[in-house]
């Protein structure tokens, strides 16, 4: 059985746990998750995508 795991939903989890444990705080994770949000309606935002999908793959193939 292969059970599949949304990236965004992965890294919801890190940051709520970095959150929790106070490695983060509050205003640093929301600048960050709006670079990201912002950075993604940008043509690199396609780059990143494949990026992450290669290294997903790779990772996969093993």
């Amino acid at each position: 059985m292969v059970l599949t795991i949304p990236l965004v939903l992965l890294l919801a989890v890190v940051v709520g746990l970095l959150l929790r444990f106070r490695a983060v705080g509050a205003g640093a994770a929301v600048v960050v998750a709006l670079f990201g949000f912002y950075l993604s309606g940008t043509d690199t935002g396609d780059t990143v995508n494949q990026l992450v999908t290669a290294v997903a793959g790779a990772l996969a193939g093993r």
